[in-house]
């Protein structure tokens, strides 16, 4: 179903009609066993599989030049890892809690139930336009609900394929809604049983205010700016591998992706030589390179050069790293611009970067590292690199973010088993694991009254026996 595609027209109806249809198909199958909910999951596994190598040359289209390795690496094994791990664990996840119950009220029992939330919307981006779109998909049908999901307008061909590979699956139980930002807008003002969103912070706020009429329930999956903190006691050559690793993947138009490297201050030249020395080995050439991800149009790319314009105008100095000294404009590929010198007041420590440009931040202690990012907004990782484990204790208890990472960038994400979200100005809420489970489920607590209790013990008319239990209660 698409939207956007005449100026008149107007996206709201047909998509309250096809959440009306899938809400009436809910109802219908409100508790769905754990046998149609893994087969819905094969039948999901099995459409990735077969379509892995569209999927992959839709997501280069889009892109113009995007690296095979990485939408294979991180987005079809990602989605398909997901897959694999909710079918492992939906049968446990599935069987009522049981609770303590108070002795009060002994012999009654109590369990908490997962019980699907309903139709679930998904409102997925265009930098990783599967991962980020077919996991939560994916969740939301183990949990038992039925989705409807609209993709980034900005990778059409990727989400005309989805469109396609998600048409295994009935109308009324998953559908796909294309179209722009009024298409968008409509969405988020649906009256969903959940609403998760991934995008950016600005866009995420008025996602919110939309749902907020509704009062529906959402996971904003945002970014913000990650730091990327060296101790001084950590290999600089090492760091330099993890950071040009991390910042490079996707050319930084990753979530996760480091925003700004904290750096002791003595080694800020050093490490600025290794990174260039990292970058060099890893992209020897940028231009026909198949492994270095264009900036995915025109607008990201201006707007990634107006930020370093920004920066240079108001003093900074920016070290190009292009290995191969290449012109690689028209082909929309950015190379790594390293900011030194950089102030608070410029775009590039104030606004999410999501493109290949780390300012350098230099720091005396690590307390001042700590301050400088603490005194922030909260970020969706911090990245931390240190051998010392008291230390890494220390920085963990003293930050907040979505995540974190020791040693190392990105990882954190491709874990199955723990939960992904931001928090603060970087989301709310989470998915993957169990916790995932949890978003698009309500966890219902039931108490069970046994045949023979003491229940009548509080309806009136009181009398002294509840006097004296009162009394002992709160003696």
């Amino acid at each position: 179903m698409s939207g956007d595609r005449t100026p008149s027209a107007d996206p709201a109806p047909a998509i309250r009609a096809a959440l009306d249809r899938q809400r009436a198909a809910y109802l219908a199958e409100p508790m769905p066993s754990l046998q149609t909910r893994l087969e819905r999951l094969s039948r999901l596994e099995t459409a990735v599989r077969e379509r892995q190598e569209e999927l992959v040359a839709a997501v280069r289209a889009d892109f113009g030049e995007r690296s095979r390795h990485e939408t294979l690496g991180a987005e079809v094994f990602g989605t398909l890892s997901t897959i694999h791990w909710l079918k492992g664990h939906l049968a446990s996840w599935m069987r009522p809690e049981a609770r303590a119950i108070s002795w009060l009220f002994r012999p009654g029992r109590g369990e908490v139930r997962r019980q699907p939330k309903g139709v679930v919307g998904v409102i997925s981006p265009w930098n990783y336009p599967i991962y980020l779109a077919l996991p939560p998909v994916a969740t939301a049908l183990a949990a038992g609900n039925r989705v409807i999901l609209k993709p980034s307008e900005l990778s059409p061909r990727t989400s005309a394929l989805l469109e396609e590979v998600l048409s295994v699956f009935p109308d009324d139980l998953v559908r796909v809604v294309t179209g722009g930002p009024r298409t968008g807008a409509a969405f988020s003002s649906m009256p969903w049983d959940h609403l998760f969103y991934t995008g950016s912070s600005s866009v995420g706020r008025l996602v919110l205010a939309a749902a907020s009429q509704h009062l529906v329930p959402c996971t904003l999956e945002l970014g913000g700016k990650s730091p990327f903190i060296v101790h001084e006691s950590y290999p600089l050559k090492l760091a330099a591998q993890r950071l040009a690793f991390g910042k490079l993947y996707n050319a930084g138009q990753t979530c996760l992706a480091p925003d700004y490297a904290l750096i002791p201050r003595r080694h800020v030249e050093g490490f600025v030589e290794a990174v260039r020395a990292e970058v060099k080995r890893l992209y020897p050439t940028m231009r026909t390179n198949p492994d270095y991800t264009s900036i995915i149009n025109e607008g990201q790319l201006g707007r990634l050069e107006r930020t370093l314009e920004d920066a240079r105008d108001k003093g900074a100095r920016v070290v190009t790293v292009n290995p191969a000294d290449e012109e690689l404009r028209d082909v929309r590929k950015l190379p790594l611009s390293l900011v030194l010198d950089a102030t608070p007041e410029m775009t590039v420590l104030q606004d999410e970067i999501f493109g290949p440009i780390l300012p350098i931040v230099p720091y005396d202690t690590l307390d001042d590292a700590i301050r400088w990012v603490v005194e922030r907004p909260r970020p969706l990782a911090v990245y931390y690199f240190d051998h010392e484990r008291q230390r890494q204790r220390y920085l963990l208890d003293r930050t907040h973010s979505g995540g974190a990472c020791i040693n190392d960038v990105l990882l954190q994400v491709a874990q199955d088993a723990l939960p992904f979200g931001g928090i603060g100005a970087s989301g709310m809420g989470m998915y993957h694991g169990v916790e995932g489970l949890d978003t698009f489920s309500h966890r219902k607590a039931v108490f069970y009254q046994s045949r023979v209790n003491g229940g009548a013990l509080l309806h009136p008319p009181y009398g002294a026996l509840l006097d004296r239990l009162l009394k002992f209660l709160l003696r």
